[in-house]
């Protein structure tokens, strides 16, 4: 009953966990052109992959024997022994990817190493060798691989649109990217130059990734401990975004995922942004090897860190320190020669109580004791007589002797109470109704923008002075895609050179919102769109510039908090937001009355 599995069934079980789709194998192919040494690395693709990948390198290359012991599972140049796995400085390190890859697709090796005068060229198919030849090549590595999927149909089907697909190319095309400004790029999908990655410090590669507006918005972050170093940056508090997409973190320059070091570094941020807003940080981090896992996952996204609680303070501190230094935040003074270490507590660390030293003369009543620091006051026992004269007010009361709040003659500024610039209070029939301010603007504009969109006389209303928005490859590349959608929903969207378009005109009646402001949640909107793009377009679209537009936090006027309920009490469904969330609520006079008998 028990029987092996052939080496091609299980290089295609090892397949469904590492490649995933044409992202994972430029992912793999990339890594493995860095720990080969190489300073310049081209990646062209076709059809988001599906026809075509090809990856070319001037790293160390391999020899005959070296590239075709390449496509074996578990052949690997990176390790000899278990005890390696704990000194990790390379990318792949397991040797499952090339033959993974291998498995499921079409794949041809051209390779020499420097000091050879021929090269090598190998095809496999369907972890089969085809053939393997001498040739004539430049120094480095070359894969080409060919009709992915071609003999797993089910999972060729389930892979998304071509500029779905391209989107998680460039994703992992950026990781890579990010941590290794010392190499140089380009990426080129069927036949148009997307990045071209010159040679540079970090920060000169986030901007050539990100564009300027990225570049000119970010503040350094550094500190150097013991346990962790860490450097990098974070966004000024004003630069943020409606989606976590500008947010990488990177260990010994491997990109990793953790929700746990994400809030220490959104934590830093606390009452400096709005909820819901996401800063951009780029954090690379250094750890002594042997104090990280990243053997856990089979794409090596998700690490283990030995001292993670400990990373997790330090790097806390860290963010709060930069956006101190940048007077961004309360600060005391951290422009010293010699920072100090900051302490950390690790399972070694000896606790020592603390010694207090304690007056046992002193004597808190003794009224002859100078500087006591006590300070009495004597109390007048008439303290009624406080109220003496006082005007009390009674509430106005209906045939049923039941208390308004307010009577139609009073003004319209003691209708209305704000609470911390974020609710609205009014009286209602069943007690008092309190009103989350931005939620109940969501929805009132929602159902405006929704009407107008819908209105079978929409036309586009033009822009006096059309507007030059520049983007970033991505970016550009999500705008482009969608150009003709946005056309039927009244944008007047034009392109205009590389990673750049033309604002020449907005959806009419839509005012009093920046225009780069909407073409960037468009973007954030449609980052994780499958596609389906045309479905529900209206709505989600209206939804999009109902959150731009709509209020914050704000101190409003008696005649504006008027307006908004007013509005939203005659919206078709006024208890909720746009996004499904409670916009209003009320306090009934039981539950009132309930407080008051505790």
């Amino acid at each position: 009953m028990i029987k092996v599995l052939p080496d091609s069934v299980a290089n295609q079980i090892a397949a469904g966990e590492v490649i995933q789709r044409p992202a994972s194998v430029i992912k793999e192919l990339i890594e493995n052109s860095v720990d080969a040494g190489s300073t310049s690395i081209n990646i062209i693709v076709k059809d988001a992959g599906r026809t075509l990948i090809q990856v070319t390198d001037n790293g160390s290359g391999m020899s005959d024997t070296d590239a075709r012991l390449s496509f074996e599972r578990h052949a690997t140049s990176k390790i000899s022994s278990a005890d390696d796995l704990l000194r990790l400085y390379t990318f792949g390190f397991r040797g499952e990817a090339l033959a993974s890859i291998a498995s499921i697709a079409e794949v041809e090796l051209k390779t020499r190493r420097q000091e050879d005068e021929t090269g090598t060229q190998i095809l496999v198919n369907a972890s089969m060798l085809v053939s393997q030849e001498t040739i004539s090549c430049p120094a480095g590595s070359s894969f080409s691989i060919r009709n992915l999927f071609f003999n797993v149909p089910a999972r060729r089907k389930f892979l998304k649109s071509d500029n779905v697909e391209l989107k998680h190319i460039m994703s992992e095309f950026q990781r890579v990217a990010l941590c290794n400004p010392h190499i140089e790029f380009t990426l080129t999908s069927n036949g148009t130059a997307i990045y071209n990655l010159r040679k540079g410090n970090i920060r000169q590669r986030i901007t050539e990734i990100f564009g300027k507006n990225t570049g000119n918005n970010l503040i350094s972050a550094q500190v150097d401990t013991s346990v962790v170093k860490i450097e990098g940056y974070v966004s000024k508090p004003e630069y943020t975004r409606k989606t976590a997409g500008e947010q990488f973190l990177f260990a010994n320059n491997r990109f990793f995922k953790s929700a746990y070091f994400q809030k220490a570094i959104t934590n830093a941020y606390e009452q400096l942004i709005q909820s819901g807003a996401y800063p951009a940080f780029f954090l690379y981090l250094n750890v002594e090897p042997e104090n990280v896992d990243v053997n856990i996952h089979p794409t090596k996204v998700e690490i283990k860190f030995s001292e993670e609680q400990t990373i997790w303070q330090i790097l806390n501190a860290a963010i709060r320190e930069s956006l101190g230094k940048f007077a961004l935040a309360p600060k005391i003074d951290f422009d010293i020669e010699n920072p100090i270490e900051i302490p950390v507590l690790t399972k070694d660390t000896k606790m020592i109580i603390p010694k207090l030293t304690v007056d046992e003369t002193f004597n808190p009543f003794d009224s002859e004791r100078k500087n006591s620091g006590f300070k009495t006051e004597k109390i007048d026992p008439n303290w009624q007589k406080m109220y003496e004269g006082t005007e009390t007010v009674e509430l106005k009361k209906d045939e049923n002797d039941t208390p308004k709040l307010f009577t139609s003659s009073q003004s319209l500024a003691e209708k209305f109470i704000q609470i911390k610039d974020l609710y609205i209070g009014t009286n209602s029939k069943s007690g008092l109704m309190i009103i989350d301010q931005k939620r109940a603007h969501q929805r009132i504009l929602f159902e405006q923008f929704l009407n107008r969109l819908e209105a079978t006389n929409n036309y586009v209303q033009q822009e006096v002075f059309p507007q030059t928005i520049e983007l970033n490859a991505m970016e550009f590349e999500i705008i482009s895609e969608h150009i003709d959608n946005l056309s039927k929903s009244g944008f007047d969207i034009r392109i205009f050179g590389k990673n750049t378009v033309v604002v020449y005109g907005l959806p009419a009646n839509i005012e009093n919102v920046e225009v780069e402001n909407i073409v960037h949640a468009i973007i954030d909107d449609l980052k994780d769109d499958t596609g389906n793009f045309e479905k529900k377009s209206k709505e989600r679209l209206a939804l999009t510039l109902a959150k731009v537009s709509a209020i914050g936090n704000k101190i409003l006027t008696a005649e504006e908090m008027n307006d908004i309920v007013g509005k939203l009490l005659a919206c078709s469904n006024p208890n909720i937001c746009p996004e499904g969330k409670p916009a209003l609520t009320i306090i009934t006079l039981d539950e009132i009355k309930t407080r008051f008998l505790k």
